[in-house]
């Protein structure tokens, strides 16, 4: 633990670091004793067994299982991550607006997706759209339902056949996973957004800046540095949730790896389960880690600090020299 003093605690003295330090020793031995008794208790039920785990060391089972549910589900999560992005930033930024005929409904929108759950989100992606698209057809708006369905909605693999839609799983998972999260990458963006200071804006609409100007240049830039921790984890979130296709019967890492390899190689469920879970840590780790590295790249970019007039700067306004501008810098702070 930190020696030194935050906000939530105050500097401990000698006395309370001795005690954190046996504390710290005792919980690391309680936890040692508790995985020491789950591996016995696992030896003792035979879960160490060769049988259970050779699954595992075998190539078909990693070519035919594994890796394709593992390309599934990255596919699934880098199209979500893509399109509730857009979304949030959309309706993030619609939540901002002016005008209140864009303003209530983005929020409607926004505060209706994220409070119901993402399952049922993907349940209803799923069945919804085959009962109720036989009536639209037979409406005034057949035509532009399949429209859309055709010109867009065909990308992700959704059809229409004599009026009736059918969407397939990875569309349900992809369109649940958008609304959900994009919904809270919404309110991500118009939290980032409301916490840069008012004067940022203020100045920029001080040398002639439009509301598209401010936001684009001025408020956006900065408030990318500040969301993006929450961004990272909700991605990371995202990842995970893909995991909710198997209840479609979407082949995900899920589906593959702790429903079709134990019902073929003697019932290994927790096997299975810890192979997996291995696999989803690795790659929620490498997410985090390209986030901070992209993060910390960022910082170092020169495009985002200041410049002063000196040397190396751009020549200074017609009539006014360098050393006018830094004797009139020097005497405004003086004041």
């Amino acid at each position: 633990m930190s020696k030194e003093a935050t906000v939530l605690f105050d500097a401990p003295g000698p006395r309370a670091q001795a005690r954190n330090r046996v504390m710290t020793v005792v919980s690391a031995v309680v936890l040692l004793a508790i995985f020491a008794a789950l591996i016995w208790r696992f030896n003792d039920k035979g879960q160490f067994a060769g049988e259970l785990w050779s699954p595992f060391v075998k190539w078909t089972v990693w070519k035919e299982l594994i890796l394709p549910g593992l390309g599934n589900t990255l596919k699934a999560a880098a199209v979500a991550a893509v399109l509730a992005m857009l979304f949030g930033i959309v309706f993030g930024l619609g939540r901002l607006s002016d005008h209140r005929w864009i303003r209530i409904p983005a929020g409607a929108v926004v505060e209706f997706f994220r409070a119901i759950p993402l399952l049922i989100l993907i349940f209803l992606m799923f069945f919804v759209p085959n009962k109720i698209s036989p009536s639209i057809a037979d409406s005034q708006f057949g035509t532009l339902q399949r429209v859309l369905v055709d010109d867009f909605f065909s990308l992700f693999g959704v059809e229409i056949n004599a009026g009736t839609i059918i969407v397939p799983a990875f569309a349900a998972v992809v369109f649940g996973l958008v609304l959900y999260n994009g919904s809270v990458l919404a309110e991500v963006v118009r939290a980032g957004v409301l916490s840069i200071p008012k004067g940022q804006a203020e100045a920029a609409y001080s040398i002639g800046l439009r509301k598209n100007g401010v936001m684009r240049l001025v408020l956006l830039p900065q408030a990318i540095r500040v969301m993006m921790p929450a961004i990272v984890s909700q991605l990371v979130v995202l990842l995970k949730d893909t995991a909710l296709g198997f209840i479609i019967a979407y082949s995900e890492l899920l589906n593959a790896g702790f429903n079709l390899i134990p019902a073929n190689y003697h019932n290994n469920k927790i096997q299975a389960g810890i192979v997996i879970a291995i696999i989803y840590i690795a790659i929620n780790m490498a997410v985090s880690r390209f986030a901070t590295w992209l993060e910390g790249r960022g910082r170092r970019n020169r495009k985002t600090g200041g410049t002063t007039l000196g040397a190396g700067a751009p020549a200074a306004a017609p009539g006014m020299s360098v050393k006018d501008v830094t004797a009139g810098e020097m005497g405004s702070g003086a004041i």
